[in-house]
């Protein structure tokens, strides 16, 4: 028997996927970000709402009881390469939410924004067997698209419908009920390397806790930061982390597209360093404190000083402009803008070139970004900071805390989600489908 068809019996390599949240009674979500600058935890209780009218598709609303965050350690552009000291960073990171939140938790939600994370959009058709439209029909031709999306080494994160049609009208939200023979639908799939996740998984599970899901950053990141009209209109989600830059598109208030650029706000500092040879400490802080994208008559004036690398304090120190500073950040920026514009080409339907661009991520908070962005992408662009959450501490409320919120927004979303299991024989949620008696074929035959 061909390997091909032992495949086709299993479901694809999936993610841990979050569960539901109960609409009756709160319930308490523990959420991690694992990024190249810094790592954060936050435990929230997640309380049932009456859906929102501002915030899209929220059906709780979530209030944080313990926040922790380090520095990290062992991780670069999201990728981990030092496993042991990652899992201290990630150990005592937890540690600190717990002792904050008076709760000792057994899992978590965690994001991914490495391992060539990309979204694309799958078709497929059926024939509706009774005329009318069960759910039922619905799971099965969107479990057959997902059955396409596979690739050898790639783990599913997400698979979202983007649309139905049904005979000859297109664009349904929600085929169920309607009367028809061809059923087709439109589905996108977010997918990543597995062996970049599984690696960020087993640091997690080092650390006694337990991968209740996984969430791409970019949907984690527009979940939070856009409002109910924007992410029904159209909107570009541009997530500028420390070690990589993540794109994701919402049209109709869902996810249809997401790429990634392994390039990202530590470039920036990378570049600092070596521009004005001095520490990368140093050079993290002339980034913060005085860097910008944008250059005033001001900088030329205005001088920095700067120890080079091996001196001691007060050392025979250089004494900078500020314009240098400007003049090695704003060719970064520019190159991430310009990757993230040939990213967005290449997206299907790209024709909706009127869609508002929303950047956030740390790096957003560089003065002058939204100026060289509006220029670049030629469309209105803002920053987007995570919106709806209480109890965030202020120094976290900004645009670098964005994928953290998000987490808390996407449990409430699953049922957006195509469900799939593990195996064929259990894929369609119904009994005696296409799959489950592929699965038991197969267990007789071996």
């Amino acid at each position: 028997m061909t390997n091909h068809h032992h495949n086709m019996a299993y479901a694809p390599n999936l993610a841990p996927r979050p569960k539901q949240l109960s609409p009756k009674k709160p319930s308490v979500v523990a959420v991690l970000d694992i990024g190249s600058h810094k790592i954060t935890c936050a435990i929230a209780r997640m309380r049932p709402i009456d859906v929102s009218d501002v915030l899209p598709n929220r059906t709780h609303v979530a209030e944080v009881l313990g926040f922790g965050h380090q520095r990290s350690e062992g991780i670069k552009c999201g990728t981990v390469v030092d496993a042991k000291t990652a899992e201290q960073a990630i150990r005592s990171t937890i540690d600190h939410a717990e002792r904050a939140a008076g709760v000792e938790i057994g899992g978590v939600l965690m994001n991914v924004s490495c391992g060539r994370l990309s979204g694309k959009l799958w078709g497929s058709n059926y024939r509706v067997p009774s005329g009318e439209v069960t759910t039922q029909d619905v799971q099965n031709v969107c479990n057959q698209a997902i059955f396409d999306t596979q690739f050898e080494g790639r783990t599913l994160l997400h698979c979202l419908p983007k649309s139905y049609s049904l005979d000859d009208a297109s664009d349904i939200q929600n085929p169920e009920g309607l009367f028809g023979k061809k059923l087709s639908v439109e589905l996108h799939a977010a997918s990543v390397d597995s062996a970049a996740l599984n690696n960020l998984i087993r640091c997690v599970e080092r650390c006694h806790l337990h991968v209740d899901g996984v969430i791409a950053t970019p949907y984690a990141s527009g979940l939070a930061v856009l409002a109910d009209d924007e992410a029904r209109l159209g909107s570009t989600v541009i997530d500028i982390g420390a070690g990589t830059t993540t794109i994701a598109i919402f049209e109709n208030g869902k996810l249809v597209h997401m790429d990634a650029i392994a390039i990202g706000g530590q470039h920036i500092t990378n570049d600092i360093a070596r521009g004005l040879s001095t520490r990368l400490t140093i050079a993290e802080r002339l980034k913060t404190l005085h860097g910008s994208v944008i250059s005033t008559s001001l900088d030329e004036r205005e001088f920095l000083t700067i120890s080079p690398v091996g001196a001691s304090e007060g050392d025979n120190t250089q004494h900078v402009p500020r314009s240098k500073l400007v003049s090695i950040i704003r060719p970064r920026v520019e190159e991430i803008f310009e990757l993230a514009i040939e990213k967005l080409k290449l997206t299907p339907n790209s024709t909706a070139s009127n869609r508002n661009i929303v950047i956030t991520g740390g790096t957003a908070q560089l003065p002058g970004l939204v100026d060289i962005a509006k220029t670049m992408f030629n469309r209105s662009v803002r920053i987007g900071r995570p919106l709806g959450v209480s109890g965030m501490p202020d120094a976290a409320k900004g645009a670098a805390f964005s994928a953290l919120v998000g987490m808390m927004i996407a449990p409430q979303l699953v049922r957006n989600e195509v469900t799939i299991t593990q195996h064929g024989h259990s894929l369609a949620t119904g009994t005696g489908g296409y799959f489950s008696k592929m699965g038991s074929w197969l267990k007789e035959s071996f």
